[in-house]
């Protein structure tokens, strides 16, 4: 009865901010499962202040 999640990030998005984090490696031996919370936590908080940034500039 679960319901598979589609993800509102890119792949793209996805895999830039792991590179900027400093987790891709992991990401590409081992998949996205294999993450700690933590650095999912922090991928979300860098794509929040993206999407503001994003948001502030069109504003403009």
């Amino acid at each position: 009865m679960s319901r598979r999640r589609r993800s509102m990030m890119s792949e793209e998005l996805k895999n830039e901010l792991a590179k900027e984090l400093g987790f891709y490696d992991t990401v590409q031996k081992e998949g996205w499962g294999s993450i700690k919370a933590s650095d999912a936590g922090n991928m979300v908080k860098k794509a929040i202040e993206l999407a503001e940034r994003a948001a502030r500039q069109s504003e403009q």
